[in-house]
């Protein structure tokens, strides 16, 4: 008896627990409750955080994000207004406004970013093909400033721009949350977080850079042996011209040395009959010691100066 006694107190207590934990529930700062009978809605949302109340068993709760939430759509290939393919990439951020909207007509997250991934593609892919690759990437207009690389042309310049890239993204988020704007959510913010040409344009516009890179190469080197021809003709003339000068002041330094030599012959012999002698005597010295040695034999005539001066030595 006390057996049955604990079991059906336990029972109760039990029953007790579960029908508080169905009536019960919390809603925290980041959350937002709708409750629902039977499939349907019921009230209003709970939106204030707080211990909750609901009819147990019958009633659900359903709980939504209160904070950003994100959709990254998947890269697609539009065309633009100028007939070029590209593959754009969005991202964009929203949040849940409407709960109780928000279930009824999209019933949970899923739902929303399926119904956002119709909303998002659409409108940039309109966008994108009405205006031309360039309002796309560029932001601004704005004058390049010469950032001193080789080839780079000093006269290049930027055509203007009428929208650009981020008034496009204004516009696609606009646009966006006016087709938006019964499905109890709003659209934060759009961004074309990353944009590229499919692979067919890009094989076009790399051979292009290629072309236009060897074009520049090819001027340099052009400049570069027109600037070659042109120093080592300098230097073949100025190397001509070296040579032709020091030729000119050899010769003349040659000139004023013969010139000084028979200057001094002449004076010498122009000297006194001894001084003449002296000097005969001098140089047929020197003729001894530059052409003789203890081997040499000569033969001379008896008539020879040299031959008169061997006798007076002796």
């Amino acid at each position: 008896m006390k057996n049955l006694k604990i079991l059906i107190s336990l029972l109760i207590f039990l029953a007790l627990l579960i029908l508080i934990l169905e009536t019960v529930y919390k809603v925290s700062e980041t959350e937002q409750v709708v409750i629902t009978q039977f499939g349907k809605p019921v009230g209003e949302a709970k939106i204030t955080p707080g211990l909750k109340l609901k009819m147990p068993f019958i009633q659900k709760t359903n709980f939504f994000e209160k904070r950003f939430m994100e959709w990254n759509g998947d890269p697609n290939q539009l065309p633009t207004k100028d007939k070029k393919f590209i593959f754009v990439d969005t991202y964009a951020r929203w949040q849940i406004t409407d709960p109780l909207q928000f279930f009824k007509r999209l019933t949970d997250e899923r739902g929303a970013q399926s119904r956002l991934a119709d909303i998002l593609d659409g409108e940039t892919r309109d966008y994108i093909a009405n205006h031309d690759l360039e309002e796309v990437v560029r932001s601004t207009n704005r004058i390049p400033v010469p950032s001193g690389s080789i080839g780079e042309e000093v006269g290049d310049t930027l055509s203007n721009i009428q929208e650009g890239r981020l008034k496009i993204q204004e516009m696609i988020l606009e646009s966006s949350n006016m087709k938006a704007s019964d499905l109890g959510i709003v659209i934060l913010d759009v961004r074309l977080k990353h944009i590229n040409y499919v692979e067919e344009v890009q094989t076009q516009v790399y051979e292009r850079m290629k072309s236009e890179r060897f074009r520049i190469a090819e001027k340099f080197r052009s400049e570069g042996q027109g600037e070659a021809s042109r120093i080592n003709g300098e230097k073949e003339r100025d190397l001509k011209t070296i040579q032709s000068e020091a030729y000119r002041k050899a010769e003349e330094i040659i000139g004023q040395a013969d010139a000084r030599a028979t200057a001094i012959y002449a004076g010498a012999y122009d000297q006194s009959a001894s001084a003449r002698k002296l000097y005969s005597f001098m140089k047929s010295m020197e003729t001894f010691e530059k052409t003789f040695d203890s081997t040499t034999t000569v033969i001379l005539s008896t008539k020879s100066e040299l031959y008169k001066y061997l006798i007076n030595i002796n």
